[in-house]
């Protein structure tokens, strides 16, 4: 089975059992996400912090310290609120706004240790 296609019980438990790192999980991801640009399914791809995510949830996992949704690849919907991340909710109105604050939703997922892939 190939990584991007884990469900994320099946993500999780590989990345508890050290079989996968959120590392080479998120490399996945973003390796799909390029493969599928036709789709549009992102408007905004964020690998370096996907990447930096990714390496910060495998250093919280190795601690024991992590979550359920630690090192768990996950796009988050272009209407929340990114900090330092275009957000613009599919809107021209929006375009280019870059918030200084983040959404309650992805500062829940990003606190327990998810990985953004994008938008």
């Amino acid at each position: 089975m190939s990584l991007n296609t884990l469900t994320i019980a099946e993500a999780r438990d590989r990345l508890r059992a050290r079989e996968v790192t959120s590392v080479e999980l998120t490399q996945a991801c973003l390796t799909a996400i390029d493969g599928a640009g036709a789709l549009n399914a992102f408007v905004h791809k964020t690998p370096e912090i996907a990447l930096e995510r990714a390496a910060a949830a495998d250093a919280r996992i190795a601690r024991g310290d992590a979550p359920a949704m630690c090192g768990i690849p996950v796009g988050i919907k272009d209407l929340f609120c990114t900090e330092g991340v275009p957000s613009q909710a599919a809107s021209n109105i929006l375009k280019g706004f870059k918030p200084e604050y983040e959404s309650t939703v992805s500062a829940q997922l990003r606190d327990a240790g998810a990985v953004m892939l994008g938008k």
